[in-house]
């Protein structure tokens, strides 16, 4: 069994961390600075472990990665680069789920000459999200655009925001604030966050999307030169860009993201209660003629045992997971700057974390649970 270490007791490292134990093929030690959130792991056995510990501690992260497989880091995005430092010198597997573009970068430089392999961007979206997107783009001769759109939702929103806290607060007002890449008739370029509006229906449901940082992980770097349009934008319900505008750029709490933060884990209730949209477009010329292929996915929330698992938590920590699997089989590179695009869609479908993401009617079969909505209470 291969040994890893999950840096982060929050919702997704917790879920990421059982994934990988109830799978009986990894031994799986969950780390965080607070103990009280290590409690919800379950008793030690041979393949659960929990580690009090602090990132901010280099002796101790040190220790804490000796002789890993791998550690998969759920900690801030902040962290990336002292974490992804610290695997580099104990010669250990980096995972991550930043979408913090510089953390990406350092991360990049480190894993040059680097006898492991370095995998960012793990999640949704940077993750999968790419991992699609790059299948698509595949299949065109001449490739003219590649849109991405991703959302996590609440399923009931009531509030004038028309959104509830899903995933990580710092995470979200990072991607809110931060340039956003894209290419833009056909050059490289810097966007603003919260512009780029556009509104669209899928299944009925009425949305709208706008430019927020990070989503496209290294899709710049994978399609500059060879694509005339790409970008990324977050899936939110209609108003919700412009009352975020007024709150960061007329308010000025870009200025003050931590103040930002406590209003909204103040104000704005979590919710497990949530739905991933996803919709990935892409068109260009196949047999001299111009064509458009797309991949939509919704995937809901569900209960694992007795656990209610939101659809955030499943899809990124099952992200996460799969490629942890695919380089644990040997099926991606074992050294150096591994970017999502490189991983193949029916590899990453086909394995038994990345089945969250299966399309019974557009891959044919069945779904490994029917998704449902969860249940006030159990």
């Amino acid at each position: 069994m291969k040994d890893v270490l999950v840096l982060g007791a929050g919702r997704i490292g917790r879920v990421m961390a059982q994934l990988l134990a109830d799978s009986g093929d990894y031994v799986v030690t969950l780390a965080d600075r607070h103990a009280g959130a290590l409690q919800d792991f379950g008793p030690p056995s041979l393949r659960r472990h929990t580690l009090q510990l602090d990132a901010a501690d280099p002796a101790a992260l040190a220790a804490a990665l000796q002789g890993r497989f791998a550690v998969l880091n759920a900690f801030p995005f902040d962290c990336a680069a002292t974490v992804a430092e610290a695997a580099r010198a104990a010669g250990v597997h980096y995972l991550d789920l930043t979408e913090d573009v510089a953390a990406t970068r350092r991360i990049k430089a480190l894993a040059q000459d680097a006898a492991t392999a370095f995998i960012p961007q793990c999640g949704l979206a940077p993750g999968f999200v790419s991992i699609a997107a790059a299948d698509l783009a595949g299949r065109f001769e001449q490739l003219q655009t590649l849109k991405l759109r991703v959302g996590a939702l609440p399923l009931y929103p009531s509030n004038a925001l028309d959104y509830n806290l899903t995933w990580s607060t710092e995470g979200l007002i990072n991607e809110y604030i931060q340039p956003c890449e894209a290419i833009v008739d056909g050059r490289r370029a810097e966007v603003a966050a919260l512009e780029g509006l556009e509104q669209f229906s899928l299944e009925g449901t009425r949305y709208e999307a706008f430019n927020t940082s990070g989503g496209l992980g290294t899709l710049c770097d994978t399609w500059e030169g060879r694509v005339r349009e790409l970008n990324y934008r977050s899936i939110r319900y209609p108003g919700h860009g412009q009352l975020m505008k007024a709150l960061l750029n007329d308010l000025r709490l870009r200025e003050r993201p931590a103040l930002l933060k406590d209003i909204f884990e103040h104000a704005i209730p979590a919710t497990q209660q949530d739905v991933v949209v996803i919709f990935v477009t892409a068109t260009g010329w196949c047999d001299g003629r111009l064509t458009q292929h797309s991949l939509s996915r919704r995937v809901l929330g569900r209960w694992a045992g007795r656990e209610p698992r939101s659809a955030i938590q499943i899809t990124t920590a099952g992200s996460a997971c799969a490629v942890l699997d695919l380089l644990a089989q040997g099926r991606l590179p074992q050294q150096g700057f591994i970017r999502q695009e490189q991983i193949a869609l029916a590899d990453f479908l086909g394995n038994r974390f990345g089945l969250v993401y299966a399309d019974p009617a557009a891959d044919g079969g069945e779904a490994p649970q029917t998704p449902s909505p969860l249940p006030l209470a159990a």
